[in-house]
């Protein structure tokens, strides 16, 4: 089975894609060729995940209250 070729796609499609390759990777019903194949696809689709995981969590705010009673919203990282 050779490797997917994906898109810069949603985090959830790369990350079942991501389970599929576990998946075949932990049946050991794939040759070896196809495991390093497989491998290489699944450390760059983890790369991508967790680059999206970083740039979501930069982008997530939060409400905080200020002395005066005003709800703000700040950056997550300032606190």
């Amino acid at each position: 089975m050779p490797a997917k070729k994906t898109q810069k796609g949603s985090f959830e499609s790369a990350l079942t894609r991501l389970e599929a390759i576990v998946e075949s990777l932990e049946s050991g019903k794939v040759s070896l060729d196809e495991a390093v194949e497989l491998y290489e696809e699944g450390i760059r689709l983890s790369k991508e995940c967790a680059d999206k995981l970083k740039a979501t969590e930069l982008k997530i705010k939060r409400l905080a209250k200020s002395a005066g009673g005003d709800f703000e919203v700040t950056d997550l990282e300032k606190e």
